[in-house]
């Protein structure tokens, strides 16, 4: 609809071959459009319709009783997200659909630029309205009455603009800018469009253009040529190197350090900032542009084929200024880039090597937080606009859409340059050796064939590229919200994008190698897949074993405790199996409660977990610390539990996620990133500590006489659980050293590394190998941030009533309309906090809301028989209330409050 096909005289061929001669780059290129007074007209007409539409969406007509079910304003719209309101926005200009008469006259940035839309007139069926079309008239009128009175001045600027045009092999801002004024004396930018237009369509041609300033290579790094020789700070440094971050960025490592690891400046000499400037003065005018999207449209099939073929990249390194040029187009998510010329620049992307991949991560870690948010919006855009126009099914799988997967595999590039412009500092890895996490097994040995689960955790190409982990970032430079793309967490089919993540990932694209963009409730569906496959796999070894060795072993991983000692009971059994064979921790899990009829398909086992949890975590047990300010845990230092102790909480930990149970534990941040091999740094003390944290920074940030005012020598001191004071030096004759001005990040470092990692080391590494114990095969630190990990052992805090309600199905005669059903939801909702982690506890067997939120829930109310004086009961492995038809809402009420308040074991109906 909005693209315009290019023939390009005496280049036709298949793109599909080699290139088998180079084409003449003199060669003229005739655009085949329609008049530029039609193309514009109608180019326009169609913007203001797509924005129309857009706003409606985003910010509806104003009319609190509007009918239109594509209106924000209508009472029953579903709000949508920028994404999907833009790729709305084209479908509903495709079908010319109903459009409010009250709409909202302001244009959205995200879905088309200002600078093309910037007449200043709506359009009423075609035609302009006002005063505004006055203005137009005249200004045509007085354009006319330039050209005929200059009639043979500008022919002879277009001649000669066309014969230098033809001798232009490269652009520079420079050229651009004598060919757009003479083009702006004459009126006529013919001769800046067909000069754009062969070069942009070139890839021999655009690698030439916009090159740098010659750059020389000294003996720290890559500069400027006319580098100050006394340049030594580091705002300096990032100032010739073009980074535009603040000192904060740079401040942890070496000045010509903030392009990125074994980065060259002279490597990519594309001058950025002259680009930007170009671009800025070209898209103002609406036949530049329709020429830009043309030479893309031809341009993309040549690049991919010669990166295919031809080793382009490998020839010339410069070939990757080509991409960058490119990707500095403002407009690339507007509407007539979508629907074809991105589709086809995205394909030739994810042709370059891994290196040059590299090399544009490096590049763009540089950039602002605005420029990066762009690039997202660019590749979001066209995933979502992708997504809403096709529909996919188990035989047509979002997976096998080509564009789809290389926007995603582009937005990989841009997520992982956003990590590495944030990282603040690199930390050093703190895991565990294998001998230490886990032992060796009979079971796992008898298996040959299976080995996909040995070959240790998924490391990403790109982080082995770059020398660097993502979980290296604290604070990304744009938020990893948005990233996360909700239309394809829609339409994405996790069994097979499981299968193709473990088993077929060299011939099949999975999106759980592109975490970033999936909800921590789309990955929990994958980690879920993952853990069942292994307990599957441990049952076959266990078979193996039995007919090999004649001997009867259990495939489960039974559990029998009484209620009373549960802790007792529990922690034995796991201590043995921790002990001769860790790997049955991996079996699926089956709790028996001494004295109780209930068969475990998963209720038992949410029971189970939770009165470990509140056991455990009791603070007069002592193991853990509990601050009353923040409501968390932490661990004891001076705890008189063996480290065995602490590796079975860690077990539990581990099972729970494992046997995809939701936990009551109240941990900070800082142990999530801990267990994903993480050190604690002074950030992480802000919600474990905070008030240690607010005293450490005042220190840093004091400006006086710290060591006559404050009086602090580097030593910690705190009390034990009897209130005995313990004194820790944190240097040699610590008691001497007084903290000064000179010293002080020293003093701050080390007391902040104490107090988060020496005084708990030995604790947390007994509790950190009983979690590997269970989880070390598991693509857990793959998928999922330390926030994350906190939300799949906690689950959600928010309890959404309205969510379950909408999720929940009926059965046994009761539906959605029947009265009690309407009675119940009633009560529910009008419910205080406690009672409804109470209902919670006994319809499902947690009291939390899972991964998702209460929505993600699957209960199912049944009616159990006429009206009676029976309490409502629960299968609680499969989320089913049984409830009988009271005969009225009070009774009903208070047979509920009964039950969930006293409710407490399992029997058989």
């Amino acid at each position: 609809m909005f693209t315009v096909k290019v023939a390009v005289l005496g280049r036709r061929r298949s793109h599909c071959l080699p290139r088998m001669t180079s084409p003449d780059i003199n060669a003229p290129v005739t655009l085949l459009v329609p008049s530029p007074a039609s193309l514009k007209r109608k180019r326009e007409v169609a913007k203001e319709l797509i924005e129309s539409y857009y706003c409606q969406l985003t910010q509806g007509c104003g009319n609190g009783l509007c009918v239109n079910e594509n209106c924000a304003s209508c009472p029953g719209f579903k709000q949508l997200d920028n994404n999907q309101a833009a790729a709305r926005a084209l479908e509903l200009y495709r079908t010319r659909a109903e459009l409010c008469t009250s709409w909202p006259t302001k244009k959205p940035k995200s879905l088309l630029s200002q600078n093309v839309s910037s007449d200043k007139y709506k359009q009423n069926n075609g035609k302009a309205v006002g005063s505004d079309f006055n203005v137009i008239c005249s200004k045509k009128q007085h354009q006319d009455n330039f050209q005929k009175l200059n009639n043979n001045h500008v022919q002879e600027h277009s001649s000669v603009l066309q014969l230098r045009g033809n001798d232009i092999t490269y652009l520079t801002e420079e050229k651009v800018d004598e060919i757009l004024r003479v083009c702006n004396e004459t009126g006529d930018v013919a001769p800046l469009v067909h000069v754009i237009g062969r070069i942009f369509s070139s890839a021999e041609t655009l690698v030439k253009s916009f090159r740098k300033p010659e750059m020389k290579r000294n003996c720290v790094s890559s500069l400027p040529e006319n580098t100050p020789d006394n340049l030594e700070t580091g705002a300096e440094m990032r100032a010739v190197a073009g980074c535009d971050h603040s000192a904060a960025c740079c401040s942890q490592q070496k000045p010509w350090d903030c392009l990125g690891q074994s980065f060259k400046l002279e490597e990519l000499t594309v001058d950025v900032k002259s680009v930007r400037r170009v671009y800025k003065k070209l898209l103002v005018h609406n036949r530049i542009e329709t020429a830009l999207i043309n030479a893309l449209m031809y341009l993309s099939p040549d690049v991919e084929c010669e990166l295919s073929y031809h080793n382009a990249y490998t020839r010339d390194s410069n070939y990757l200024n080509l991409f960058i040029i490119v990707m500095e187009n403002h407009n690339l998510h507007s509407p007539e880039y979508l629907e074809g010329a991105l589709q086809m620049f995205c394909k030739a992307m994810c042709k370059l090597p891994l290196s040059a991949q590299a090399k544009l991560i490096q590049l763009w870690s540089t950039y602002s937080s605005t420029d990066i948010r762009r690039m997202v919006e660019v590749f979001q855009q066209l995933i979502t606009y992708k997504v809403i126009s096709n529909d996919y099914s188990c035989r047509n799988l979002v997976n096998e859409d080509d564009v789809v997967v290389a926007a995603a595999k582009c937005l990989k590039l841009v997520y992982f340059a956003n990590l590495l412009g944030g990282m603040l500092t690199i930390e050093n890895d703190d895991d565990e050796s294998p001998q230490e996490i886990s032992e060796g097994s009979l079971h796992q040995n008898l298996l040959i064939e299976d080995t996909r689960y040995k070959k240790g955790p998924r490391v990403d190409p790109f982080e082995k590229e770059l020398h660097f982990k993502a979980l290296d970032c604290c604070r990304p430079v744009v938020h990893y919200d948005e990233f996360v793309n909700e239309s394809l967490n829609n339409v994405l089919a996790m069994d097979k994008d499981y299968i193709f993540f473990k088993v077929d990932s060299e011939k099949k694209f999975s999106f759980l190698t592109c975490p970033f963009l999936l909800t921590p409730y789309t990955k929990s569906q994958g980690l879920y897949y993952d853990n069942r496959i292994r307990m599957f796999s441990e049952r076959r070894i266990t078979v193996l074993y039995n007919l090999v060795q004649g001997q009867q072993v259990q495939p489960y991983l039974r559990l029998k405790v009484r209620r009373d000692h549960i802790i007792d009971d529990a922690l034995v059994r796991l201590e043995m199996i921790a002990t001769e064979n860790p790997s049955d921790l991996k079996k699926q899990l089956y709790v028996e409660f001494e004295g109780e009829q209930g068969v475990d398909e998963g209720g038992v086992s949410k029971e189970f977990f939770q009165l470990v949890v509140e056991e455990i975590f009791n603070p007069d047990i002592g193991m853990f610390a509990y601050d009353s300010q923040t409501k968390l845990f932490w661990f004891n230092p001076t705890s008189f539990e063996n480290d065995g102790q602490f590796t079975l909480i860690g077990i539990v930990l581990g099972l729970a996620i494992y046997n995809h149970c939701i936990l009551d534990v109240h941990f900070p941040m800082v142990v999530y990133r801990k267990l994903m091999s993480k050190k604690g740094t002074l950030e992480d003390l802000a919600d474990s500590h905070p008030i240690l944290y607010r005293s450490l920074k005042d220190i840093l940030e004091y400006e006086g006489n710290l060591e006559e005012d404050m009086m602090i020598t580097f030593q910690v001191s705190y009390s034990d659980l009897f209130g005995v004071p313990i004194i820790h030096n944190l240097k040699e004759n610590s008691e001497e050293i007084p903290v000064t001005n000179q010293n002080k990040k020293e003093f701050v470092q080390l007391y902040t590394n104490y107090i988060l990692n020496q005084s708990v080391e030995k604790q947390f590494r007994a509790f950190n190998r009983g979690f590997q114990m269970v989880t070390n095969e598991s693509p857990l630190k793959y998928l999922f941030r330390p926030e994350e990990i906190e939300q799949l052992i906690c689950g959600s805090r928010n309890l959404d009533f309205h969510a379950l309600e909408e999720a929940t199905e009926y059965d046994g005669g009761f539906t959605k309309e029947s009265r009690i059903v309407r009675d119940f939801w009633g009560i529910t909702h009008s419910l205080q906090e406690e009672q409804k982690r109470q209902f919670l506890q006994f319809t499902t067997g947690s009291d939390r809301a899972p991964v998702g939120g209460l929505g993600k829930i699957k209960l199912i109310i049944t009616k159990n028989g006429p009206d009676s004086d029976r309490l409502p009961t629960t299968h609680t492995c499969f989320n089913v209330l049984l409830l009988p038809d009271y005969s009225s809402k009070d009774k009903l009420k208070e047979r509920l409050l009964k039950a969930i308040t006293y409710s407490k074991g399992f029997g058989m109906l």
